[in-house]
Order: structure tokens, then C-alpha cells, then sequence
């Protein structure tokens, strides 16, 4: 014989009921996802082209804001952030890039088998453009 069906009084009586406690699975889920993601993408936030920088024993700079990364291969190949540019061209995109913005810091990653005089024409060519706080980056001193 099938259970009797519920009164009617008993139906509102179970529907008026609260629930007092807050089911946190979601938001459990929700966060793994988040720290699974931001997990996979903090090591690309640098800049990802390969430059064997020289060792140095300086104090790393303090930066407030992001900085413009300029990265020079051994083969003499130029990139702006992530994009190649031409050494000619190099001071138009930097200026487009920073909008106008001639205070912007700028580091320089240039790999440490290239010669001196390389980097400071470019040195020279981003001072020409207007911007004077050009640092250069390396490795710290094993």
C-alpha cells in the first residue's frame, strides 16, 4: 500500500522552513578554478623570449609601475615586449606604445654576448626618443 500523500498544512509548513546553513561548494569550486588559472598564467606574465642575460651583483630595482621590456637576441634581433621591431622603428613603436608617456620606465634585456656598442645605439635611439629611465636587466651574481 502506497505512504499517504502530505497534508496541505504540513506542505507549507516544510516549504516556510530557512535553511541556516550556507553551502560553500560553489565558491570552493569557483576558487580552485581561479588559482588553477592564475596558476598557468603568472610564468607568462614576463616577457617569454630567451636571452642569456649578463651576472651582476646590483640591487634589484624597486618598480611601481610596468615597465616597457625591450629584449635584444644574440643575433642583434629586437623585440618589444613580445613583438619584433626594427631598430629604425624601434623609437615610433616606444612612443605609441607608452602613449605619449615619456616617464614610463624601460628595461633593457640584452643577452650578454653582444657588443657594447650594440646597446648603447639603442640606448641612444630610446634617449633620442624622449625617454631617460632606461635600465638594463641581468641576472644576479651566483
Amino acid at each position: 500500500m502506497p505512504a499517504p500523500l502530505p497534508s496541505a498544512r504540513a506542505l507549507r509548513f516544510r516549504r516556510k522552513t530557512l535553511i541556516d546553513t550556507i553551502n560553500v561548494t560553489p565558491f570552493i569550486d569557483v576558487m580552485l578554478v581561479l588559482l588553477v588559472v592564475f596558476m598557468v598564467t603568472a610564468p607568462l606574465l614576463s616577457v617569454g623570449l630567451e636571452v642569456e642575460l649578463p651576472q651582476s651583483d646590483a640591487k634589484p630595482l624597486q618598480a611601481q609601475e610596468q615597465p616597457l621590456v625591450i629584449s635584444i637576441r644574440k643575433d642583434g634581433s629586437i623585440f618589444l615586449q613580445e613583438t619584433r621591431v626594427k631598430e629604425k622603428t624601434l623609437a615610433k613603436h616606444l612612443t605609441a606604445l607608452a602613449a605619449g608617456n615619456t616617464d614610463i620606465a624601460i628595461y633593457i634585456r640584452g643577452d650578454r654576448r653582444l657588443r657594447y656598442a650594440q646597446v648603447l645605439r639603442i640606448m641612444g635611439r630610446i634617449n633620442r626618443a624622449g625617454f631617460e629611465r632606461v635600465s638594463l636587466v641581468t641576472d644576479r651574481l651566483r
